[in-house]
């Protein structure tokens, strides 16, 4: 306990002169009242005294039960304090607020991801410092990428959960038929959850595993399946590297997040060519680098998830499979040309099958799309079953071009079929051309992790408020699209799979960047293939929306 030097030095004054009192035979009446009066005085002084020390002793004691009960509400905040503050806490008063807004400089404008999120874990905390936070005990939300994240102080430990939810609605108000064929399922209208993905994305620093659950992947309602799992590592600079079920990379097309489509759906050929080896769900093995001029990646690639079952999820084979597939992914592209005004986007993109998953009936594939709408209609193209099937792969450049506001891709592949028993090999073709403009909010622009095009921008002050003429984004777009499945059709070991040929004009609203709502109109003219409701050839019309809500 330590008394002020004021207090001390008043008591020794007194003393001092109580010491220096002339020393007299019998004091007067009024010298021994004024030594009352002191002696009085002293007494009341140290009362005071004893009463601070016993107010300081309680408050103390309240300050150690108040700590002892936090650390046995919170324990992880005793690890915490032999960690080094955050270099925002170091600037920020003692006691900081429990809501945290802290707005980046370019805060982010374009959806979230419709798959887990992997980054580094540095760049996870630089994502992390430009959201708003709350901190609940020794946890911490935040909104790193648009996404709800629940993560520890230094973000070693973190669980993300996000959402991708696309309903699809609409019809083929004309479908043509000839020669009194079948019409087939094509409804004037209908609906179907496209997709709707929950992914949750658990993260130990460098280290990211994704689990994402798909309750709406398909051509009709009521398919529950996967989209993927998988452990990835992305300690290296610039670099992830994955094992796991995976959907890798390849084209410009599929590298775009579904979040971020021109169209509700991808062009034909490039769905024909990334289901060789590298659609949903496929075990995969590899990695991508990216910089600020180019991206590469690699993958080895198996089986899907469920192939092997009656009644999988994705085109399944069946439980009689006696040898799975094996195949590979590359992809390289880079930006020649980046300027405020233009970024330009050149690339090449091959997949292969070097072993077709063998079944009873031998080693056999079949190339089948509908007409770039999956509204659970009928397929009007389709090789039908190619058996004797040894090797399968596709290979083909990737162009993309923006002008400010205006964006231009095209994309070709060669499909190669290299069949066993002394059959001769197949090929078939397609491309595609699309463009789009964004008329208000911002403009398309590139990113270097993808290799390809983000959707427009909405920024906090342009969310969608009529009351302050604030409208979102806007983008209008067209695309061209033709896939051949038609190889040596003279021949009686050729095939007859049809000409697809797709004009689609589009029209996508963001109010903000989490949602977004879509009007395609589509006209498609099929040449005859084997599918029993196109023995003649077909063409129609298709008009669908789609609703999207993602974080």
């Amino acid at each position: 306990m330590y008394v002020s030097l004021p207090r001390l030095s008043s008591l020794a004054a007194t003393t001092l002169l109580l010491s220096l009192a002339p020393a007299l035979p019998a004091f007067s009446a009024d010298r021994l009242e004024i030594m009352e009066r002191q002696i009085r005085a002293m007494q009341a002084e140290v009362q005071k005294l004893k009463k601070e020390r016993n107010e300081e002793i309680r408050q103390a004691r309240a300050v150690l039960a108040h700590q002892r009960e936090e650390t046995e509400a919170n324990p992880y905040r005793q690890r915490a304090a032999f960690l080094p503050p955050p270099p925002l806490l170091q600037a920020m008063p003692a006691i900081a607020p429990l809501t945290i807004r802290r707005p980046g400089a370019h805060p982010q404008d374009t959806p979230p991801s419709d798959r887990g999120i992997v980054t580094s874990w540095r760049d996870f905390r630089a994502a992390t410092a430009q959201d708003e936070e709350v901190s609940v005990g020794g946890i911490k939300i935040g909104f790193p990428n648009g996404r709800p994240t629940f993560k520890t102080s230094d973000g070693a430990y973190a669980l993300s959960i996000g959402l991708a939810f696309q309903e699809d609605f609409g019809g083929f108000p004309s479908v043509s038929r000839r020669n009194g064929e079948d019409r087939g399922n094509f409804n004037s209208f209908t609906s179907n959850s496209r997709r709707l993905r929950i992914p949750f994305t658990f993260r130990y620093k460098d280290w990211v595993a994704n689990v994402t659950p798909d309750f709406g992947h398909g051509n009709n309602d009521g398919q529950v399946g996967l989209y993927e799992a998988n452990i990835n590592y992305a300690g290296l600079h610039n670099t992830v590297l994955t094992v796991g079920y995976f959907q890798p990379r390849v084209t410009e097309e599929d590298a775009e997040s579904s979040n971020d489509f021109m169209f509700v759906e991808r062009p034909a050929i490039i769905d024909l060519v990334r289901t060789i080896a590298a659609n949903d769900a496929r075990f995969s093995v590899g990695g991508m680098h990216y910089a600020d001029r180019w991206w590469i990646g690699s993958y080895f690639t198996g089986q899907e998830w469920g192939n092997r079952n009656e009644r999988g999820y994705y085109a399944s084979i069946g439980d009689n499979i006696t040898d799975s597939q094996t195949g590979g992914t590359f992809r390289v592209a880079g930006r020649p040309i980046v300027t405020k005004d233009v970024d330009m986007h050149v690339g090449i993109s091959s997949i292969a099958s070097f072993k077709v998953a063998k079944s009873a009936t031998g080693r056999s594939y079949t190339f089948a799309q509908r007409p770039e709408i999956n509204l659970g209609e009928s397929i009007l193209m389709t090789t039908g079953a190619i058996n004797n099937v040894a090797q399968l792969w596709s290979a083909g450049p990737e162009f993309a071009l923006r002008w400010k506001r205006l964006l231009v891709k095209a994309e070709y592949y060669r499909i190669g079929v290299e069949r066993s028993g002394g059959l001769p090999s197949l090929g078939f073709q397609g491309w595609y051309g699309a463009v789009g403009y964004t008329l208000f909010g911002n403009p398309r622009r590139y990113s270097i992790q993808e290799g390809g095009f983000l959707a427009p921008g909405v920024s906090p002050d342009q969310e969608f408020d009529p009351l302050h003429d604030r409208w979102g984004a806007l983008e209008i777009a067209a695309r061209y699209s033709v896939a051949d499945l038609n190889s040596r059709i003279g021949d009686a070991d050729g095939i007859r799979g049809g000409q697809q040929t797709v004009w689609a004009t589009g029209l996508s609203w963001y109010p903000n960047r989490y949602f977004k709502f879509m009007l395609d109109y589509n006209h498609f003219i099929v040449s005859r293939s084997s599918a029993t409701v196109n023995l003649y050839g077909r063409n129609g019309d298709a008009v669908v929306g789609r609703i999207q809500s993602t974080f």
